[in-house]
């Protein structure tokens, strides 16, 4: 009588399924891993941002390729009030008072977006300090989703002072020009200290474009915006009152 061969069950077979048990095991141990390290390592970074200066991840991402980036860490105090006031006019009026996230304005954008309209945006100072401290520069909804909680994390551990302090020393102002020190060292030849209401207000408005606003000779249409923002400084009120002594 013929033997029936065996398929499927043999020492090799078992051998194999248990090196693919292994593998999954392992490669689940490791997303564990680094979804927990994802969601451990940025608080612990703030922590150690309220007292270090931090880098941008452009910054990084300049360094990691050789190329060339003017960074000069100065305290707040060392910044021009006329620069601070410009920058809060300009990009986040409400950063006294948010918690990192204008929450109207973010409604108003997702309906548009429901609707069929392209968003504007809606970062805070605080979103756009979360940004370049822990994503990628690149404008996707996954960037922007996870900016909101990172942005509430930098609020309730970083004082206003230090939010507003950190993001204006790792602001982009030009290629490889980070900070406001290089940037009124490039584009004005003096430290941040002594920008003029109409230098900070060029600095301010160059912020949503800076690789292609010159605010040492601007456009026309940057001159508008810059006129802009110095009215607008003029008539905002007491919105500064967080880190400005007056």
């Amino acid at each position: 009588m013929a033997r029936t061969r065996a398929t499927g069950g043999g020492p090799g077979a078992r051998k194999t399924s248990t090196k693919k048990r292994s593998f999954w095991a392992l490669l689940r141990k490791w997303l564990v891993r680094l979804v927990l390290l994802a969601i451990v390592l940025p608080p612990l970074l703030t922590v150690i941002y309220s007292v270090v200066p931090p880098v941008s991840t452009l910054m990084i991402g300049r360094y990691a390729q050789l190329l060339w980036v003017d960074r000069q860490w100065v305290p707040l105090e060392r910044i021009s009030p006329n620069l601070v006031k410009s920058v809060i006019t300009s990009e986040d009026s409400g950063f006294c008072e948010n918690d990192g996230v204008e929450w109207d304005a973010l409604q108003d954008q997702v309906e548009a977006l429901s609707e069929g309209e392209r968003p504007r945006g809606a970062s805070t100072i605080t979103m756009q300090t979360a940004k370049n401290l822990f994503l990628w520069g690149d404008r996707s909804y996954v960037r922007k989703a996870l900016e909101l909680p990172l942005a509430l994390m930098l609020d309730a551990i970083l004082t206003k002072r230090r939010v507003l302090e950190i993001y204006l020393n790792i602001a982009e102002w030009g290629e490889g020009v980070f900070g406001a020190e290089a940037a009124a060292q490039a584009w004005f030849g003096k430290p941040a200290k002594d920008l003029t209401r109409v230098e900070a207000a060029r600095l301010a408005t160059a912020l949503p474009n800076p690789l292609a606003r010159n605010p040492a000779n601007p456009s026309s249409g940057h001159r508008r915006l810059a006129s802009t923002n110095l009215a607008r400084v003029q008539s905002a009120g007491p919105i500064f009152g967080c880190v400005l002594d007056k």
